[in-house]
């Protein structure tokens, strides 16, 4: 019981805080996004990978990666390690595109910053590392 009510509490502030601090959306698919974030955090990404990442077909994920190279958001290389492998990487168009896309906005957050105590600040910073780091070993 007491899980469910953290989750809930979380749930409502994180929807409230990316709702009011976000970035104003550029014009780009949920998909999209979701493709272009798996690249970022999972280096040495292939077509494969980001199929099953779908749970979509090779051929599916490859017509969408075609899209996001022609958008300027990926492009293809080969692995260093393993050459016979071709991984996806984001351009600097497709960083750009996706930190306007996932993160909160700099200039709202220092605005909600400058109101806090510096304890405050340092306990919302460990608070949200915590929870990256255990989201980290999860998943």
């Amino acid at each position: 019981m007491f899980f469910n009510t953290t989750i809930n509490s979380l749930n409502e502030n994180w929807t409230n805080i990316y709702y009011l601090l976000h970035h104003v959306y550029e014009e780009i698919s949920h998909q999209a996004i979701r493709l272009l974030q798996h690249i970022e955090k999972n280096r040495e990404t292939t077509i494969g990978d980001l199929a099953k990442y779908l749970g979509v077909t090779h051929n599916t994920a490859s017509e969408h990666i075609k899209r996001l190279i022609t958008k300027g958001f990926v492009s293809k290389k080969r692995s260093v390690v393993d050459e016979r492998k071709v991984c996806v990487i984001l351009t600097e168009r497709g960083s750009e595109i996706l930190y306007r896309n996932t993160r909160l906005d700099d200039e709202k957050l220092n605005k909600v910053l400058e109101g806090l105590t510096k304890k405050d600040i340092e306990l919302i910073e460990k608070a949200f590392s915590l929870l990256s780091r255990e989201a980290k070993k999860c998943f």
